[in-house]
């Protein structure tokens, strides 16, 4: 297995907010572009003046950060660079908390910082479908008041799916708006490909999903039956394990309007565990961004 970029690494390679821009607008553009206004082949040089570049020939001004979760921002964008560096490289997830303490910025700066991140990570992340043998359960994520138990207790969390893909282990995770089972069957619809092998518990909800071509085998979690001739949904529990530890010790709590983006990045981290060097780099790439000729068609100040 490859090992992440280390501390060194990272400011080896982005010293400076220059050295960041410079890498952005290598990334997204390339060495030579063709100027969308004297329609030439240009090399396209930074100004002193702005985060711009202009080109030699027209000196028409193209800027990189258009477009990026980067843009409008008065922060640094090496402060950017390191903060996606921090979240690919914990396991556990970065609080804003721990931001606002490392960069010496306010709190509401550091908290919209992690969330656009986390936005870029979903963008980035796959959707499926999944297909094969997929594990499928749901659980409650969040705290409860106290006194409560059972069901009131359940009422005061987030109700969440999960499905993973046994073979590649690809995990996806959503919010569930209700725990009817039309909603439950209509994300397994959405999300793992007809003909698929379903591994759940006893729940009747997934009752249905045979009569629309799935197959399905059950273990009876009343009944303390959690395998059973390599029936479970063991691998995904522990991921659910996982992510509430996480939360609770980084974030301490999440709120069911931002508990998306949350699910999305440990998701995305998930996703890429076998290959850790990539979940750094597939964020410098920018993949997912506006297309290039959305900011070549930027006009220019």
């Amino acid at each position: 297995m490859s090992k992440p970029m280390t501390l060194q690494q990272f400011f080896g390679l982005f010293p400076d907010d220059d050295a960041c821009l410079d890498h952005l607008f290598r990334t997204r553009f390339g060495e030579q572009v063709l100027c969308p206004k004297c329609n030439k082949t240009s090399r396209f040089y930074k100004l002193a003046s702005e985060q711009a570049y202009s080109c030699q020939w027209c000196g028409h001004h193209l800027h990189p950060m258009v477009g990026t979760p980067f843009e409008k921002t008065h922060t640094s964008l090496q402060r950017w660079y390191y903060a996606m560096y921090r979240f690919s490289t914990t396991r556990h997830g970065v609080s804003a908390k721990e931001l606002q303490r490392e960069f010496g910025c306010s709190y509401k700066t550091a908290w919209r910082m992690g969330h656009e991140i986390r936005k870029y990570m979903n963008a980035l992340d796959t959707d499926g479908p999944l297909d094969g043998v997929v594990e499928v359960d749901e659980t409650f994520i969040g705290g409860k008041k106290k006194g409560m138990r059972g069901h009131k207790a359940s009422m005061e969390k987030t109700a969440v799916i999960g499905m993973l893909d046994r073979e590649s282990g690809e995990v996806i995770a959503n919010v569930l708006p209700d725990y009817k089972g039309l909603t439950l069957r209509s994300h397994v619809r959405r999300h793992v490909k007809k003909g698929s092998m379903l591994h759940t518990d006893e729940h009747r909800a997934y009752d249905r999903l045979q009569e629309q071509g799935y197959l399905r085998k059950a273990v009876t979690h009343s009944l303390k039956e959690y395998s059973r001739d390599g029936v479970h949904v063991n691998t995904l529990e522990g991921y659910f394990s996982i992510l509430k530890r996480s939360i609770r010790s980084t974030h301490v709590w999440v709120s069911e309007k931002h508990m998306p983006k949350y699910l999305k990045e440990f998701e995305y981290r998930m996703n890429l565990r076998k290959t850790p060097t990539l979940i750094f780099h597939l964020m410098l790439s920018f993949a997912r961004l506006s297309t290039p000729r959305d900011v070549l068609e930027a006009p220019s100040p």
